[in-house]
């Protein structure tokens, strides 16, 4: 299986296709970047939930400490540590509810994060990357043709078949005598016309200045 051809032998398109992917390597990137530094100012939204979660928590647990040693008070102990109790429960709810509010942060956080750095990314993606990958699957796949004088009747084909007629009336009159009558030198051409169009170039074929 031939290695994928990632770019046109063609200078100018080559050039053209290698700006357009550093291009959208950047944008991928600066969008990554921006995502996450929502996220990240947005998780700042937590703290005061964690503060409460960390205080309510501690002071659950000094009430729970200071009920249960009252509650050793010999008559009196359970009827006076049941008021630490009742507050350290209190405490437990608030420390819970601080939590909650912890990891509703977090959650919009990550999703608001995700949201900004996709969303842009697809939009120039889904544009971008089906004609590069067309071009790839094109070009790898007649790379494959192109090793011999007789591969050219196969683009010359094409030509005929995929060019627009203006393009193919600059070649020949009458392209598909041509092909029916081997004529090397149009075919030559008119398989040069479709080579262009798949980014490749044969060195079976000289350049004639023939312009898709």
């Amino acid at each position: 299986m031939p290695a994928p051809k990632l770019y046109a032998d063609t200078h100018a398109r080559f050039a053209g296709q290698l700006v357009g992917d550093v291009l959208f390597v950047c944008w991928l990137v600066a969008w990554v970047w921006i995502g996450h530094a929502v996220h990240d100012q947005t998780l700042e939204l937590a703290g005061p939930g964690q503060q409460t979660a960390d205080s309510a928590t501690s002071l659950a647990g000094s009430l729970t400490d200071a009920g249960d040693t009252l509650s050793g008070v010999p008559v009196v102990g359970d009827s006076v540590s049941s008021p630490f109790d009742q507050a350290s429960a209190a405490s437990q709810q608030l420390a819970e509810a601080g939590r909650a509010e912890v990891r509703a942060a977090e959650r919009l956080a990550f999703w608001l994060g995700i949201s900004i750095a996709a969303i842009p990314i697809l939009v120039v993606g889904t544009r971008y990357l089906p004609g590069r990958v067309r071009f790839v699957r094109e070009a790898t796949a007649g790379q494959r043709f192109i090793d011999a004088e007789a591969d050219l009747d196969l683009f010359a084909l094409r030509a005929v078949t995929h060019q627009p007629m203006h393009v193919l009336a600059r070649v020949t009159d009458d392209p598909v005598g041509a092909l029916r009558n081997g004529d090397r030198a149009v075919i030559a051409r008119l398989a040069e016309l479709q080579l262009r169009r798949h980014g490749l170039r044969s060195t079976t074929v000289e350049p004639t200045g023939v312009r898709a």
